[in-house]
C-alpha cells in the first residue's frame, strides 16, 4: 500500500494540484494547537508535509487529541496502544476519525484513513483538524485550550420568534424581492402579428 511508485500524466497532475492546497503556516498553527491542548511531553515535528505527516502517522497523537477535547472521564476512546503494527495504527487513525463525527464535524470535514497513511491529501488532514478546533471553539465548553484567533468559530442557528400579529402583517406585504410593475403600461403595443411602424 504504501510503496507506491512515481506517478506519471494525470495521475502526477492531480496529485500536484492536491499538494499545492498544503500549507506550511496553517501546519505551524495546527502543531502548536495541538501540543498545547495535548499536553504532556509530544515533540514538536520539523517543518515539512512528510514531517507532519509522520508525526501523525500513527494515530496516538490524534486520538489524544480528540480525548482533550472531552471532561476526564468521558473520553470517547478509551484505550491508546502504543503499537507498530500498521493496521493498529490505521484502526487508532479510524477511531479518531468516528469520534470526530461524532464531537460534532460533518462527513464532509473529514479525511480519509489513506490520506494520512499514505500521504495522499495531507491538505485533507489540515482541514479536518482545522474544523475540529473550529468546533471546539464553538463550543465554549472550556474544554478548548488555544488562541481564540487560530480557528473561526461556526455559525450558530438565531432562531427568531414572532408574534401571530407579525406574521399576519408580513403575509400582507409585498416584497421587492417578488417584483413590482410600477411604471408598466402598454402605450406603444401593437397588436399580435403586426409589423412594427418605424418613421
Amino acid at each position: 500500500m504504501a510503496n507506491r511508485g512515481p506517478s506519471y500524466g494525470l495521475s502526477r497532475e492531480v496529485q500536484e494540484k492536491i499538494d499545492q492546497k498544503y500549507t506550511l503556516d496553517l501546519e505551524a498553527r495546527l502543531v502548536d494547537w495541538i501540543i498545547l491542548q495535548v499536553g504532556g511531553n509530544i515533540e514538536r515535528p520539523e517543518p515539512g508535509r512528510l514531517n507532519f505527516q509522520s508525526w501523525l502517522k500513527d494515530g496516538t497523537i490524534l486520538c489524544r487529541l480528540i480525548n482533550s477535547l472531552y471532561p476526564t472521564g468521558q473520553e470517547p476512546i478509551k484505550k491508546i496502544p502504543e503499537t507498530k503494527m500498521v493496521f493498529k495504527q490505521m484502526e487508532k487513525i479510524s477511531q479518531f476519525l468516528h469520534a470526530a463525527e461524532a464531537y460534532g464535524l460533518i462527513t464532509g470535514d473529514l479525511f480519509q484513513t489513506v490520506d494520512l497513511w499514505e500521504g495522499k491529501d495531507m491538505a485533507a488532514v489540515q482541514r479536518t483538524l482545522s474544523a475540529l478546533g473550529s468546533m471546539a471553539l464553538t463550543k465554549d465548553d472550556g474544554q478548548y485550550r488555544g488562541e481564540p484567533d487560530w480557528f473561526h468559530k461556526k455559525a450558530q442557528g438565531n432562531r427568531r420568534e414572532f408574534s401571530e400579529e407579525q406574521l399576519r402583517q408580513g403575509r400582507s406585504l409585498i416584497g421587492m424581492q417578488m417584483g413590482g410593475n410600477s411604471g408598466a403600461s402598454q402605450s406603444g403595443m401593437t397588436g399580435y402579428g403586426m409589423p412594427r411602424q418605424i418613421m
